[in-house]
């Protein structure tokens, strides 16, 4: 009786290795969009993979913009921050991971700033 429990805890174990291992070794897409009517708008970008955090920035000048990126690993997803200039305006940020519903803020006014963040 205690051979087979120890067995089919083993077998459980493998189990939950395995799924794990294909989880991590699976490809996700990080989708970043910023849309909205301010200008000059700095977007900063972050992927998480197994190499770490990837993270970029850049100065838009008109919206929308957008990126989509791939990622896998055991932590996946994507981290959006974006400021407005002085000007103001008003800019929505949405980070989407696959299929998931999207992760999305509002930054409204001169030098207002909103981060999304997907997992």
């Amino acid at each position: 009786m205690l051979l087979i429990l120890v067995l089919l805890a083993a077998g459980g174990c493998v189990a939950v290795i395995a799924g794990i291992t294909r989880e991590v070794s699976k490809e996700v897409t990080v989708e970043y969009a910023v849309t909205g009517d301010a200008r000059n708008v700095t977007i900063a970008y972050s992927v998480w993979n197994d190499d770490g955090i990837s993270s970029q920035a850049e100065t838009v000048e008109k919206l929308p913009w957008r990126k989509t990126l791939k990622t896998k690993g055991f932590l996946k997803g994507g981290s959006l921050l974006i400021s407005l200039s002085g000007s103001g305006g008003t800019a929505t940020c949405s980070v989407t991971v696959d299929n998931d519903p999207p992760k999305t803020a509002i930054a409204s006014g001169p030098s207002a700033a909103a981060t999304c963040s997907g997992f």
